[in-house]
């Protein structure tokens, strides 16, 4: 065994069991041995021989722990910008407006085309690097912005490069049913047979560990979104879904048929969606940055999630069109100041339910069997992690039993 000794900080384990708020433990220490954690708990408790003298210790000097946060929806790989877009919306153009004039999601799909492999992985890296110093060590990267086998192809590889060149894990999402590319104009049920096509041989590459589909009007159906979930379920990979971002197309209740991981946005997600929801297990991924800065007004059902049990998740959403965020901690202030989340609420919903959402069970809590993701911050209380606006208080990150500081992430 190659053990560490992590100790003298106050852990938020999140283990429900401990029917602590935030699980917490204080004067706590943890047992890293390689990649895993194998003991966590008081530090009057640890056993002695789990605590060998040659073992290295790292004294904490009571700072605070937590799971490693978890992005469980980002649309990191891209080419341009949308802040035109951004100024046309401040002068009342609505976004489906845009879309429909070729913009929007067309226009992403255009500058990431003409970027080459090496410029979208060297910007998709420095986004990447942007979450991490805020401690986020798993995060979610959807393809969508390529539309073709080629470009897509190319996304999803990208996503993987970021993975094995940066201490993070990535997992990837085939979101080739995102937008009806220009060369498929009017001819959307043509475009989702070859979606389908693309999706088989991108997960005989190994490129693909789920896939998601825009359900919405200015999107694709809910018939369309079967019949890629149909796919997806032929080849075992598990579905995700953009659903009840703009209108309540349904969405929700179909993919919960397919057992989804989660459905996301869910603004006018209606109360048979919600409890369709609850049936299946699907995590409710909630997005503040895209409500945010659309200056939606319609707040997600979080009541109604509540009420049924429903495991709610928040996630950057980061894109150039709807969300250009690039902060975690953000997103953790915004889902209690917009949507009312209680801070455990929020810190839950980027560890465990960000966890969840990504069909992840060895991350997301601090307990002997779990990967050693874990963030120090300079903090007392896991409450400020939501409550601080602008300030960044990661001392250090460990991903898999390894010590990232800050240093080494900065651009």
């Amino acid at each position: 065994m190659s053990l560490s000794l992590w100790q003298n900080c106050r852990l938020a384990t999140l283990q429900s069991s401990l029917h602590q708020p935030y699980g917490l433990i204080d004067d706590a220490a943890m047992v890293v041995d390689g990649p895993g954690l194998i003991w966590v708990g008081a530090r009057r408790d640890l056993p002695a021989a789990l605590a060998p003298s040659h073992a290295p210790r790292h004294d904490l000097q009571g700072a605070l722990v937590t799971p490693g946060l978890i992005d469980c929806h980002t649309h990191l790989v891209y080419g341009g910008t949308r802040a035109n877009e951004f100024e046309q919306r401040l002068q009342g153009v609505s976004y489906e407006a845009i879309a429909k004039a070729g913009g929007g999601i067309r226009s992403t799909v255009a500058a990431t085309r003409a970027a080459s492999s090496d410029t979208l992985l060297h910007r998709a890296s420095a986004r990447a690097r942007c979450l991490m110093r805020e401690g986020v060590t798993t995060l979610e990267i959807k393809s969508g912005y390529g539309l073709s086998l080629e470009h897509e192809r190319r996304c999803l590889q990208v996503a993987r490069s970021l993975g094995q060149q940066l201490p993070l894990g990535v997992r990837t999402t085939f979101l080739g049913a995102h937008a009806l590319p220009s060369e498929f104009e009017g001819r959307a049920d043509d475009y989702i047979d070859a979606v389908c096509a693309w999706l088989a041989t991108l997960a005989g590459e190994g490129l693909v560990d789920a896939v998601d589909v825009f359900c919405e009007r200015i999107a694709f159906s809910l018939a369309q979104t079967r019949r890629v979930f149909e796919a997806a379920r032929a080849l075992g990979l598990p579905v995700k879904l953009h659903a009840e971002q703009l209108s309540d197309q349904g969405g929700a209740a179909l993919a919960a048929q397919f057992g989804a991981l989660s459905c996301d946005h869910l603004e006018y997600l209606s109360d048979d969606g919600v409890r369709a929801m609850a049936r299946s297990g699907s995590v409710a991924v909630l997005l503040p940055g895209a409500f945010y800065f659309l200056r939606e007004t319609r707040l997600p059902p979080i009541d109604a999630l509540r009420q049924h049990g429903v495991p709610m998740a928040l996630a950057s959403d980061h894109n150039p069109g709807s969300s250009p965020v690039l902060s975690l901690l953000l997103m953790l202030n915004m889902a209690c100041t917009l949507f009312r989340f209680t801070p455990e609420e929020a810190l839950r919903a980027v560890t465990v339910n960000g966890a969840r959402a990504l069909g992840l069970t060895d991350r997301g809590t601090l307990a002997a069997g779990q990967r050693a993701d874990f963030v120090v911050w300079a903090l007392d209380h896991p409450n400020e992690l939501s409550y601080w606006i602008g300030r960044n208080p990661c001392q250090t990150v460990v991903v898999a039993g390894q010590a990232v500081p800050p240093g080494p992430i900065t651009d």
